[in-house]
Formats: C-alpha cells, sequence, structure tokens
C-alpha cells in the first residue's frame, strides 16, 4: 500500500525526515514525485496518481476553487526564503545588500539556479538578476537545473571559482556540502507559503489526510523550523 505525493521541492527534505516513521505507524509508503512547482503543477493536472499535492499556498488554493483538491483539506507547512549559498569551505561574501550581492555574482564563474521558467526560486532569482542589471551579462554563467535541490547538489560539486547559487532556503540547507550565506537581500526578499492538500481523486483519502496533519501539525513545528520552513498560515 502506498501513498502519492505529487510535492515542490521545497519540501523535499522534511518530507524524507518524515515518510519513515509515518510509514512505521500507518503501514504505507510514500511514493513522492518532487520537481519545480510549475512542473508539478502539469504533471497533477496532467492525471498522475495523487493523494497528497505540495505546492504553494497560491497554487493550492487555485487548484481547490476549481474542485481538484478536497475543500477544507489543506494546511500549511509555513513560509520559505530564498536564499543565496556556496560551496562549503569555500570563502564566504557578503550578501546582505543589493550591492554586495551583485559583487558577489559578477565574481562567480558559475551560478546555479532551478528553472527559471517553472520554479519559484528561479524566476525570481531571474528577475533579480534583472534588477541589479547584470542580466544578460551573467547568462553565460547560469547554470539552470529542472528543481532547486539537482540546482543545489551540483553546486556543492562545483570546483568553478568562486560559485554561488539561490533556491528556496530549505533546498540549500536538505543539500550536504553547502554553506548558506543567508536570504536574498531585503530590496529582493521573496518568502514562498507552501501548503499541503489531499486530492479530490486521492485513493487513500484517510492515509492523505493524516499526512497533511503530520506534515503541517504541532507535533513536526519544530522539525519544519529546522528545515527552513517559517511559521504561516494558508
Amino acid at each position: 500500500m502506498s501513498l502519492a505525493l505529487l510535492a515542490a521541492g521545497a519540501s523535499k527534505g522534511i518530507v524524507h525526515t518524515l515518510q519513515s516513521s509515518f510509514k512505521d505507524q500507518n503501514a504505507i509508503e510514500i511514493n513522492g514525485i518532487f520537481n519545480a512547482v510549475g512542473a508539478i503543477r502539469e504533471i497533477f493536472l496532467s492525471g498522475a496518481p495523487c493523494d497528497v499535492l505540495i505546492s504553494t499556498a497560491a497554487q493550492i488554493a487555485a487548484l481547490t476553487a476549481q474542485g481538484l483538491l478536497r475543500p477544507g483539506s489543506a494546511a500549511a507547512l509555513g513560509a520559505v526564503q530564498t536564499g543565496v549559498a556556496v560551496p562549503a569551505g569555500r570563502p564566504l561574501p557578503d550578501i546582505l545588500t543589493p550591492a554586495q550581492l551583485r559583487a558577489a555574482l559578477l565574481e562567480s564563474e558559475a551560478i546555479f539556479l532551478p528553472d527559471p521558467y517553472q520554479s519559484t526560486a528561479g524566476i525570481h532569482f531571474m528577475a533579480v538578476l534583472d534588477k541589479l542589471g547584470i542580466k544578460d551579462e551573467l547568462v553565460p554563467r547560469l547554470q539552470a537545473f529542472p528543481n532547486g535541490a539537482t540546482a543545489m547538489r551540483h553546486l556543492a560539486e562545483s570546483s568553478a571559482v568562486n560559485a554561488i547559487g539561490s533556491t528556496q532556503i530549505t533546498e540549500i540547507k536538505y543539500t550536504a556540502g553547502l554553506s548558506l550565506l543567508g536570504p536574498l537581500p531585503n530590496a529582493f526578499a521573496l518568502s514562498t507559503v507552501y501548503a499541503a492538500a489531499v486530492s479530490t481523486k486521492a485513493h487513500n483519502v484517510d492515509q492523505a489526510t493524516a499526512f497533511v496533519s503530520l506534515l503541517t501539525g504541532p507535533q513536526t513545528h519544530m522539525l519544519r523550523e529546522a528545515a527552513g520552513f517559517e511559521q504561516s498560515t494558508v
């Protein structure tokens, strides 16, 4: 018996932390697909098996309004900031101000990011480069991957001079071999609320509801906080 999960990459760390205990307590496996928010939406709308969907709160609300998620089943995991990281052991540039971030990016041979068209962090980071006036100059140095987890794994392994990357802080914290520099400067800050809900086509409604409750409930608040989620509501 298994539970089909379609999930935004920002939730991968907390799901993996909880899935063993959930299996032990409920005798059910979690079969999760993790990807950029836009890609997960496309997979969900294509009719792929789904008991639980994890996405941005805005997207969860929209899909609930369309009758695709069970009314009243949505609950927030929390808000996640978009952050910046470098490979562990490398110099830690300051990124507190836009000028400092701009300098750090210009000094890098390779800049890692998730899908700039379908991921929340990737879309936002491209807009930041535009606002900094360095987008065209840096395009040849950009290393884009389907999701933040993959981008960060490649960043951790990169030997490029002053390699740097940006994605959701939960994905940075989940990836071994990285140093988190912090969130984007206040002028470019992006905090995204993520939520989970039960699909109207769920085959295991009771188990799906139990998993949403575990993911979002007070008993896992400290685990979510450690993973990079800040308290929020849908």
